[in-house]
């Protein structure tokens, strides 16, 4: 039987991100706090770890997240750039709807990750 799938995203969930955009290759800050501990109790639990984020469209970007986990010892089932299905996402720039439409541009136009708070 096949495990259940868990995305991260990887700047701002993963990476810290608190220098912004350094090119793909690029990752110059630490990881979130507990963000190591939390993933090893998702993939205990029972979960497949993949970690989706579009700098893997860049050249070296998968290389560059790789080695950034192996140097910061975060396990992960799998980087890629394709959202594989997946029972639920945690994304810092992401808005969970709820099945009502009213005011989505409101959330937009208000929008702030958390590192930017």
């Amino acid at each position: 039987m096949n495990k259940p799938t868990v995305i991260f995203d990887f700047d701002g969930v993963i990476h810290s991100y608190t220098s912004g955009w350094q090119g793909a290759t690029e990752i110059p800050d630490p990881p979130v706090e507990g963000i190591k501990e939390e993933i090893q109790r998702i993939r205990q639990a029972g979960y497949n770890v993949v970690v989706v984020s579009t700098r893997c469209y860049q050249a070296g970007g998968i290389d560059a997240i790789l080695g950034y986990l192996v140097r910061n010892k975060i396990l992960v089932d799998e980087v890629t750039a394709e959202k594989p299905p997946a029972i639920v996402q945690i994304d810092d720039r992401a808005l969970c709807f709820d099945g009502n439409a009213e005011g989505l541009l409101e959330q937009i136009e208000h929008f702030t990750p958390w590192y930017k708070k």
